[in-house]
């Protein structure tokens, strides 16, 4: 080759050059594993690869033996793989490698069925290059005890009837006709054995696992304190006839704010509660605070501050709603049920009130009535909810309280009294309460279960009584009636 040509000494150069573009965009592409982290839950665990670079990863499945093999483009490994912490997980054993033509190569053995998802996060406020491998666990429920499969079928009946009722029977019964002989007395029905189901409540605990929460200027973790909390509240619902917890996240595990209201459904929940700790940019705010979800805005500034900064939580865990299309159904059925709103949040008001009293009487209240605003995680139309902020962990005062057991243990006890004295003057039906209210008077006579269609006059009249008299015998103030009530059919 004549080197002393001009056009050869360019095409030269130019080649020399464009290597060393490639040696150097390489380089500048290749990451490192900084840490890996795993989280260990009842359906799942989620490992956590931080990286310095964004970095192309391959996931795969090999069989006999079972492993998971995650492949890392252009990486290398700058972490001690044998300290993360496998118990609980279907992960046996971890082994690292660097994988024929280069890249890191990482062997997950496994000692159960899995069903895998990986996904890439870039950088936010607490984290850089993240790649996300969740190893889903086929058939395994999220939640410790789930609901019986019976309890499930009774709770179904009994919404559908409801529905069924509000469909056909009006608000405010018609004057009722007097009997008359051509139509005799209908034979008494006798009131089935009532179900006494327990009244569900779903305890949500906020962040957890990658997402730590709000972090006190003595380094304590929202997750943390909420955990413990959410933990002692559901210890006094257990505990009381009557009612059972459902733990929506007991251990350090991240769960998307869709799926603790997809868990709360699934669990036939009467109510939802979410339990968090406030911060703000300010050390002075203090105080707990009851918050319901609002269709329209906020009723403050802290409010609508608040709700962003916690729905914001999704994408610190990596879910933002578009790395998986499993909800999109859940979303569709989310707009149906929206016609049910509005009994929903009067519930959720009311329920707020009474917790807000009784957080009265143990803390200080940031707020004095129950704060309104678009939280992701309260919008179960079909289910009253609240998020309680038990106080404000960015106020030192108020951080070294919140770590304190004593002051935990009267957080959670405040929190059910207000929950238990609403639901004992408004018990769900088919629920013990819900029996023991309508047998603290039991009857001498003949007792009624109303079904589905039934009106207080049309039930006077098949039973040859007045409706005055029937109101009297089971000090109703009024018409109307629910699907379930049992009535006592005074002697004509």
């Amino acid at each position: 080759m004549d080197m002393k040509n001009p056009l050869i000494r360019m095409i030269g150069r130019l080649a020399t050059g464009c290597v060393v573009l490639l040696a150097s965009t390489s380089t500048l592409q290749a990451a490192a594993v900084e840490s890996i982290r795993l989280w260990a839950a009842p359906d799942h665990a989620r490992l956590v690869f931080d990286l310095t670079a964004a970095a192309d990863a391959s996931v795969f499945s090999l069989e006999n033996p079972a492993r998971l093999v995650i492949d890392l483009d252009e990486s290398q490994l700058n972490t001690d793989v044998t300290t993360l912490p496998l118990d609980g997980s279907a992960i046996s054993a971890v082994r690292t490698g660097v994988r024929d033509g280069g890249g890191l190569r990482v062997v997950l053995e496994l000692n159960r069925d899995i069903e895998p998802r990986h996904f890439t996060l870039p950088p936010n406020d607490q984290y850089g290059h993240r790649l996300v491998v969740d190893l889903e666990y086929p058939g395994e429920s999220a939640v410790e005890n789930p609901i019986d499969p019976i309890e499930a079928m009774i709770r179904d009946q009994e919404m559908m009837a409801q529905r069924s009722a509000q469909a056909q029977l009006p608000g405010v019964d018609a004057a009722a006709p007097s009997p008359t002989p051509a139509q005799p007395p209908v034979e008494v029905q006798p009131a089935q054995p009532h179900p006494q189901r327990d009244i569900i409540i779903a305890i949500d605990a906020g962040h957890g696992g990658e997402d730590p929460g709000a972090i006190g200027p003595a380094g304590t973790r929202e997750k943390d304190v909420v955990l413990e909390i959410a933990r002692r509240l559901a210890s006094d619902v257990n505990r009381t006839q009557g009612f059972k917890a459902v733990l929506i996240r007991d251990g350090d595990y991240y769960l998307g704010l869709r799926q603790r209201t997809q868990l709360a459904r699934e669990q036939k929940a009467d109510f939802f509660v979410s339990v968090h700790a406030d911060a703000f940019t300010s050390p002075r705010p203090q105080g707990s605070s009851v918050y319901a979800l609002s269709q329209r805005g906020a009723t403050s500034e802290t409010a609508q501050w608040l709700a962003d900064s916690e729905n914001r939580s999704d994408l610190i865990g990596g879910v933002d709603g578009s790395l998986s299309l499993r909800d999109k159904d859940q979303v569709l059925r989310g707009v149906l049920l929206d016609l049910t709103m509005t009994a929903t949040l009067n519930d959720s008001l009311s329920i707020g009130g009474q917790v807000l009293e009784q957080l009265g009487r143990v803390n200080r209240l940031h707020k004095s009535r129950v704060e309104q605003a678009g939280f992701m995680v309260l919008k179960s139309p079909d289910i009253p909810s609240l998020l309680i902020e038990v106080g404000f962990i960015s106020n030192p005062d108020e951080e070294r309280r919140l770590r304190d057991p004593v002051h935990q243990q009267g957080l959670s006890t405040a929190i059910f009294n207000g929950l238990r004295d609403h639901f004992q003057r408004n018990p769900p039906p088919a629920s013990l309460l819900a029996w023991q209210r309508d047998n603290q008077r039991r009857p001498t006579g003949n007792e009624y279960r109303i079904q589905s269609g039934d009106t207080l006059s049309a039930i006077a009249i098949r039973h040859g009584v007045p409706v005055n008299q029937l109101k009297q015998a089971n000090d109703l103030n009024g018409d109307v009636i629910r699907v379930g009530q049992v009535l006592r059919i005074p002697s004509s």
